[in-house]
C-alpha cells in the first residue's frame, strides 16, 4: 500500500521537471509536421509560406511564453485560412498552392496580418506608458492650478509648507 503514494510522488517529480513530457511533446509535434509535410504537401507548402514571419517571430522572440509570437501567429492564421480553404477547393495540388504563393495579394495580406501584430506588440506597450504619462502630467497640472485657487482664495502665500 506504501508503493502507491511512492509511485506517484516519483511520477510528479518526473512531470514536474518537465524532462520526459516535454521531450515527448517536441517529438510528437515534429511527427506530426513531418506528416502534414508528408502527406499534405500542397497545404504544408502554403502555410509554411504564408506564415514564414509567424516562424521567424516564435524563433525569435525569447519572452516567457512568447506573448509577441502568439499574437503574430495569431493573426497569421487567421490570414491563412481563406487561401487554405480555396487550396482545398481547387484540387488541393501543388501548382495549385504554388500560384496562391505567387498571387502579392494573398503574399501580403497574410504578411501584412503578421507584421501588424508584430507592430502592435512592440509599440503597444510604449503607446500605453506614454498615454499615462500624458494623463499624469495633466492630473498634476489640474491639482497645481485647484492648489495656487486654493492658497490665493485663502489669503495664504504659494508653497507656504514647502510642497510642490
Amino acid at each position: 500500500m506504501a508503493r502507491a503514494p511512492a509511485a506517484a510522488a516519483a511520477s510528479k517529480r518526473k512531470s514536474a521537471g518537465g524532462g520526459l513530457r516535454l521531450g515527448s511533446l517536441l517529438w510528437l509535434q515534429g511527427l506530426a509536421c513531418g506528416a502534414l509535410a508528408t502527406m499534405a504537401t500542397p497545404t504544408f507548402v502554403l502555410t509554411s509560406l504564408l506564415l514564414m514571419p509567424s516562424l521567424l517571430s516564435v524563433l525569435m522572440d525569447r519572452a516567457q511564453g512568447k506573448p509577441t509570437a502568439r499574437a503574430v501567429m495569431l493573426l497569421g492564421l487567421a490570414g491563412t485560412v481563406q487561401p487554405l480553404v480555396m487550396l482545398w477547393r481547387t484540387g488541393h495540388t501543388i501548382g495549385a498552392a504554388l500560384d496562391m504563393v505567387s498571387d502579392p495579394t494573398v503574399l501580403a495580406t497574410a504578411w501584412a496580418a503578421q507584421g501588424g501584430a508584430w507592430l502592435l506588440c512592440e509599440l503597444g506597450p510604449l503607446l500605453i506608458a506614454f498615454a499615462l504619462e500624458a494623463a499624469s502630467h495633466a492630473r498634476a497640472a489640474r491639482l497645481r492650478a485647484e492648489r495656487a485657487a486654493y492658497e490665493e482664495q485663502w489669503g495664504m502665500p504659494p508653497g507656504r509648507d514647502g510642497g510642490a
